[in-house]
């Protein structure tokens, strides 16, 4: 499909319809366009949302926007139009609500049979709790990652939004999109509509655990296991200054050089007696006390102790190894996260800040020949 905005990333060419909502419909649509789509967002007139100044809005970076009132009498002829030359279209409306404005994928799909719809919802599109609100925590909560998460003898800790928002919302909507787009431009593929519930990709998160779990390696409860802080050489530790190291020491050969580097290899009990891991724990505890975050640093810094410092969002993008790999950027004056995964043969970049709303009505409208978005014809 022909059109003015190309990419560099493996993208390019891949035309996106974002119709705006919040959290991990948004990020989704970030993510295709760092790869390279032209991802178009239909915002609606007055905005809405969360309230967030639209110039500082990340998610909305390397987009266009376009401005169309869904509930105006040609309102969902524009969209549409849109998505009759689009690759794909994201919405995350309850389940119904699309259909009801007339764009849902029964509409889209008979304009375009080749366009993924995908949905992005938290309960799904069928079940009890379907039309039911919920946020990011509701849904981690009854699949069971956020019981998992915390202290033994405390609440559940709350990993802000990232688990079920945007690791089991946004990236199994990307991978569900780019898996139906495969489908659609094989011999014989078709459009389809991609279901993607954020408690259903959150479920998916935790199958090593419920692995473990029937092979009797892991304890269904809180801070008693491997990975979720049970274990005296894989969790936090205060130092003297009131910050934090993060000790990933599992393997015996990283834990030897964790032990030595901290400096209790001589009074360290055996790692494998459980009975002990108290004891252990306390005298990782005791040691870590004794120094700064940054003298830590220094003794783990480059060794295969799998010992790293606790970063704030600020710190994050100065550290030397991210620092070095330009994991961070500044683009726009905002301090962000670069695009990812990498690639060899088409590199991806920020091309543009988060799109203003209704700002790109003109150039969309030109590419994708759709002049009643600005009034001029239909």
């Amino acid at each position: 499909m022909a059109g003015a905005k190309t990419g560099t990333g493996p993208l390019a060419g891949v035309r996106v319809v974002e119709l705006a909502g919040i959290g991990p419909g948004p990020f989704a649509a970030m993510l295709l366009a760092d790869l390279g789509a032209d991802v178009v967002r239909v915002d609606r007139p007055g905005g809405g949302g969360l309230a967030i100044d639209p110039a500082y809005d990340v998610t909305n970076r390397n987009k266009r926007s376009v401005l169309v009132d869904l509930k105006s009498a040609d309102g969902p002829a524009r969209v549409l139009e849109l998505a009759e030359r689009a690759d794909v279209l994201i919405e995350g409306f309850r389940p119904g609500v699309a259909e009801r404005l007339g764009v849902g994928p029964e509409d889209c799909l008979a304009r375009n049979p080749k366009l993924v719809y995908g949905r992005m919802t938290g309960w799904g599109q069928d079940g009890p709790l379907a039309h039911t609100a919920g946020h990011d925590i509701a849904y981690i909560a009854v699949t069971g990652a956020l019981g998992m998460i915390g202290n033994p003898d405390e609440p559940p800790a709350v990993p802000a939004n990232l688990v079920g928002d945007y690791a089991g919302g946004s990236l199994y909507l990307v991978v569900g999109v780019l898996a139906a787009l495969q489908h659609a431009r094989t011999p014989g593929g078709t459009g389809q509509v991609v279901d993607a519930a954020i408690v259903d990709g959150t479920a998916h998160l935790t199958a090593m655990i419920h692995g473990m779990v029937a092979a009797g390696g892991w304890q269904d409860r809180r801070g008693a296991n491997l990975l979720d802080g049970g274990c005296p050489f894989y969790g936090t530790y205060a130092t003297s200054d009131g910050g934090y190291m993060a000790v990933g020491a599992l393997e015996q050969q990283f834990y030897d050089t964790f032990v030595q580097l901290l400096g209790i290899a001589d009074e360290a009990p055996a790692r494998k007696d459980l009975a002990r891991w108290g004891e252990l724990r306390e005298s990782v505890a005791a040691r870590f006390r004794t120094r700064t975050r940054a003298e830590w640093t220094e003794v783990f810094e480059g060794t295969d102790a799998c010992v790293a410092p606790v970063l704030s969002l600020g710190e994050a993008p100065h550290h030397p190894h991210l620092a070095a790999r330009s994991t961070f950027t500044d683009f726009g004056g905002i301090t962000q996260p670069a695009p990812a995964p990498r690639f060899s043969a088409t590199p991806t970049a920020i091309a543009s800040g988060p799109a203003q709303p209704g700002a790109d009505t003109a150039s969309v409208a030109r590419d994708w020949d759709v002049p009643g978005l600005t009034g001029k014809g239909a």
